[in-house]
């Protein structure tokens, strides 16, 4: 019972704390990089992604493009953009795990190297509140009701999520336990037989030599 208190609370934290996966990196010409997000099943999902101008003042260099793939964890393509540098992507989860964003640059000689801009937010994170707001002091009121009550429904989301993997964890742990229970009847069965087996080869071998 402590332990899912525990995981409630820290689940509680993880959604109420900043889970926004935003980034800014490196990328070698030829090269790719993939960035994985757990994403539960039902759950709204959006990124965008922009390579950096090295220099404001001129437009992008034409060996500045990138491809990018996003894939379910059974390898469902949701989203795919060759030679572009600069996009968008938006998917509603079907199941639970690892989704995979891959960003590629195009392969140029002589090697340039890339900055890449990435954002992505899942759940309730996907809402850009700050759009939402406003000025006067009953539409901020209603914004905060919104927007706590989305989280409210994250976390009771959330609560299911982690409920359902306690009782198929517990599931799993009776099913070992019974093959456990199995193998160990199994084997002291094999034990035994073998000493049987041993006990009247000797008295076999005995009787023969008329020892006993």
């Amino acid at each position: 019972m402590d332990l899912r208190r525990s995981s409630i609370v820290l689940l509680i934290l993880s959604i109420l704390s900043p889970t926004t996966l935003s980034m800014r990196y490196e990328l070698l010409s030829g090269h790719t990089k993939c960035i994985a997000e757990e994403i539960h099943a039902n759950a709204m999902s959006v990124g965008k992604y922009s390579i950096v101008n090295p220099n404001d003042d001129h437009p992008l260099p034409d060996s500045h493009k990138i491809t990018v793939r996003v894939t379910s964890p059974q390898g469902t393509a949701y989203h795919e953009a060759d030679g572009v540098s600069t996009g968008q992507f938006s998917l509603t989860a079907v199941e639970t795990g690892d989704y995979i964003t891959c960003i590629s640059a195009v392969d140029h000689k002589p090697e340039t190297m890339l900055t890449i801009d990435f954002d992505w937010r899942s759940g309730v994170h996907t809402k850009d509140w700050s759009n939402v707001a406003k000025k006067s002091q009953v539409e901020m009121m209603e914004f905060e009701v919104k927007k706590l009550f989305d989280t409210v429904t994250s976390i009771h989301d959330e609560m299911f999520y982690l409920r359902d993997r306690e009782e198929e964890m517990q599931e799993l742990n009776r099913a070992t336990n019974t093959k456990m229970a199995w193998f160990s009847f199994l084997s002291l069965g094999v034990c035994l037989s073998v000493a049987g087996l041993q006990f009247w080869h000797l008295k076999t071998f005995f009787q023969k030599k008329k020892l006993i």
